[in-house]
Order: structure tokens, then C-alpha cells, then sequence
């Protein structure tokens, strides 16, 4: 009951705020956009760098896993990624495509223990890496957005995710013994250990830290990849400074796969920077029929797996 009731709240958040981002856009010009070789040609681009985002998050969860006691090869953690987008992308389910890969990665032998740290830690990683990105670009922010309740809101979105990121490291480096026994702070203290050790490590930092910049670079190339598809007069350098807070804001889990969350917060962004609303509804929808068409793809991935033929029509069940 509670996970139909998180379900059917997030389709709610999702409708509504697509309802009131689409009242901004005309669907039958957008489509005629893209109705051309040209613009076909770059989306087709946006999902290869796309995959290529996958990709470079596979090497990145390699390396956290590695540390977790849950190694994982490069062909098989690219396979679970993919599978993970198809449950992230097209179903309205609570379970969600973090769940399922550390569904598959437990069952692949891992434990549910290194499988769930694996997963937190490079999650964790990965918010810590945008909320940076986003920081070193505030000076070229403020230029590009003048609106006052537009810069207080970046400020407080960014802050609040650099915050809970340092917080989260800074936990992991107390000593206090009772971080380790209480049941609340038990687990989340041994991620929080984990991801110092990856981070300030001499061997592993260095290449995470290039992995996870990559990862939200190539975020900011797809969307600019839908840009071009339409040729929306926005330059390369605003896409790269409004991407990623509206990626972070989209990263709240309170919708299904970030709809309506992503439109209504890009159509704000846009405006906000001085360029037209509409615009940034129209990006952001492309950006997100780019992701669902490789979620499709992990659908497919997914169907045909042997984890799917193992598990047959048994639900997946992951412990709470």
C-alpha cells in the first residue's frame, strides 16, 4: 500500500507539472522542428553520447564497487546500467533503476550489503561532483542570470547539495565508536567511510574525479545535441550553466523518471537566464524522450537477459 501510494503521488507531481510546463509549448511546431535529417541526425548523436554517459558511470561504479566488496566486470556493470534506465525511464514504479541494479548486483553473488554500499557511494559521489561543478560556475551564473529570485534559488538548491556532501564525507572521518554500533547511523557511516577512502585515495580520486565531471559534461552535450535539433538560439556556454542545476533539482525523488520536474525547472531557467520559456520546455522534453528511448533499449536488454529468465514472472524483491 505504501509503495502504490509513493506511485501514484509522484504520477500526480508528474502530471501536474507537465500540464502546467506543456501550457507554454506548441507540440506541432516542436514536432516540425525535428521533422528533417538534420535534426533527426542530432538527436540520433544525443543518444550515442548518451550510451557513452553510461559508460563512463560504468568505470566509475567499478571502481566504488571494487571498494565495496562488490566487483563487477565492465561488460556486466554496463548491462545493469542499461537495465537500471529502462525501470528509471518507463515504469511508474517505486522500485526505481538503483534498486534493481542492486537487486541484480546481489544476486550476482555481491551480498546485499556491498551491492546497496556500492550503489549509495557512487550516488553520493555523483551529487558531490555536480554541486562542485555548479559552484566553480557560479561567477559566469550570475552573469547569465540577473534575476534576483532566480540566483537565490541556485544559491540555496547548490549550497544545500554541497552541504549535505560534506556533511556526508565529514561523518565518514569521525572517530566516535557509536557512528558504528547505532542502527542509525551504522550503514550510512560505512558509506561515508568508503567514499572518503575512493575519493582522497592517490590511486582511485584522481580517476573518479575526471569520471564523475565527465559524466555531468556529457549530460550538458546531450541536452546540447537537443538544442541543435531544433536550433534553439541558445549558445553552448548557457546550456553548460543551466543543465546542471536543473539536473540536480531533477534528481529530488518526487516525480516518475524526473517528468515534469525537469520541464517545469528548465522552462524556469531559461526564463530566468533571459531567454525564451517555451525554449527550455522544448529541450527538456527532448532531453527526456532521448532518455526514454534508452530506457526502451535497457527494456530490451532487460527481457532477454538471463537474470529475466531466472527470475521469470516472480516480482523483484528488494529488502526495505
Amino acid at each position: 500500500m505504501r509503495r502504490i501510494l509513493f506511485s501514484t503521488v509522484k504520477i500526480l507531481i508528474s502530471a501536474a507539472l507537465l500540464y502546467l510546463a506543456l501550457r507554454k509549448v506548441n507540440l506541432s511546431e516542436l514536432a516540425a522542428r525535428i521533422n528533417n535529417l538534420a535534426s533527426l541526425g542530432w538527436i540520433g548523436m544525443a543518444i550515442a553520447v548518451t550510451f557513452l554517459q553510461i559508460f563512463i558511470g560504468v568505470l566509475r561504479w567499478r571502481e566504488v564497487g571494487a571498494e565495496c566488496g562488490a566487483p563487477l566486470g565492465t561488460m556486466q556493470a554496463m548491462r545493469y546500467n542499461v537495465i537500471g534506465t529502462f525501470f528509471n525511464q518507463t515504469l511508474p514504479s517505486s522500485i526505481g533503476g538503483d534498486a534493481v541494479r542492486l537487486w541484480l548486483v546481489a544476486r550476482g553473488g555481491a551480498g546485499w550489503r556491498a551491492a546497496t554500499y556500492s550503489i549509495f557511494v557512487d550516488r553520493a559521489i555523483g551529487l558531490i561532483a555536480l554541486a562542485i561543478i555548479i559552484v566553480a560556475s557560479l561567477p559566469w551564473s550570475y552573469q547569465l542570470i540577473t534575476d534576483p529570485h532566480g540566483r537565490s534559488a541556485l544559491l540555496l538548491v547548490d549550497f544545500a547539495a554541497l552541504a549535505g556532501g560534506i556533511g556526508f564525507l565529514v561523518l565518514g572521518a569521525l572517530p566516535w565508536p557509536w557512528l558504528k554500533r547505532w542502527w542509525g547511523t551504522h550503514h550510512l557511516h560505512a558509506c561515508a567511510v568508503i567514499a572518503n577512502r575512493v575519493i582522497f585515495s592517490w590511486d582511485r580520486g584522481p580517476k573518479i574525479a575526471v569520471l564523475s565531471v565527465l559524466v555531468h559534461v556529457l549530460a550538458v552535450v546531450v541536452a546540447w545535441c537537443v538544442v541543435q535539433s531544433i536550433a534553439a538560439p541558445v549558445m553552448f556556454g548557457q546550456v553548460f550553466q543551466l543543465v546542471p542545476p536543473v539536473m540536480l533539482i531533477t534528481m529530488l525523488p518526487i516525480s516518475i523518471a524526473g517528468w515534469g520536474v525537469r520541464e517545469a525547472t528548465m522552462g524556469l531557467a531559461f526564463g530566468y537566464a533571459g531567454l525564451a520559456t517555451a525554449e527550455g520546455v522544448n529541450v527538456s522534453l527532448l532531453f527526456g524522450c532521448v532518455s526514454f528511448i534508452i530506457g526502451a533499449f535497457g527494456g530490451l536488454v532487460w527481457i532477454f537477459s538471463a537474470e529475466k529468465r531466472a527470475q521469470g514472472s516472480a516480482p523483484i524483491q528488494v529488502p526495505e
